[in-house]
């Protein structure tokens, strides 16, 4: 079994998403020891955005094909997926690949893979609000690829440091609850 870990967040040991995208590849390895762990910090070892020449370049796309399961952190920048993430998506999102298209529509080609997202949100959204562009954008991407992602939620973070430990509690519960 193959792990691959996602992290795009740029707070680095202050980041909420990575303390959850730990916590979720820890509990991933303690029910499979012998997994293999890959981590891309997106942060680090930042992807250009698509071009052409980027496109040509299947490395990122190997390495997510290889995995059987994929652990994203997934902060909440300005509504929406940090722009490292979404480079990365685009680097995923194949044609041929992990989908194509047919008559009928569009048909995932990546639904044999386990994605389990970690949101962190500085304030308090849900998945009906207007402003929320996290997973709203991330839910439908994955399943155009064939794939029903799994959420966990850090809310609250950013409101005060009470607010921000209840919402790194209540998203080590969702990943204790998720291991279950």
């Amino acid at each position: 079994m193959t792990i691959l870990q996602i992290d795009s967040s740029i707070t680095g040991d202050n980041s909420v998403s990575r303390v959850l995208t730990r916590s979720i590849v820890e509990q991933l390895r303690a029910a499979s020891p012998g997994a293999n762990i890959v981590a891309r910090d997106l942060v680090d070892e930042p992807l250009d955005h698509l071009t052409l020449a980027a496109f040509a370049d299947t490395a990122v796309l190997d390495e997510f094909l290889d995995a059987d399961t994929i652990v994203v952190g997934a902060p909440m920048y300005n509504f929406a997926v940090p722009s490292q993430l979404k480079a990365w998506i685009d680097r995923i999102a194949v044609a041929g690949k992990t989908f194509h298209y047919t008559d009928e529509g569009p048909v995932g080609l990546a639904g044999d893979k386990r994605v389990i997202v970690a949101v962190s949100r500085g304030g308090y959204y849900d998945a009906d609000n207007s402003f929320e562009h996290v997973e709203a954008y991330l839910k439908p991407m994955f399943n155009f690829l064939g794939i029903e992602p799994e959420f966990v939620h850090a809310d609250g973070i950013a409101v005060g440091p009470v607010q921000r430990e209840a919402g790194i509690a209540s998203g080590l519960a969702e990943v204790e609850r998720l291991a279950a």
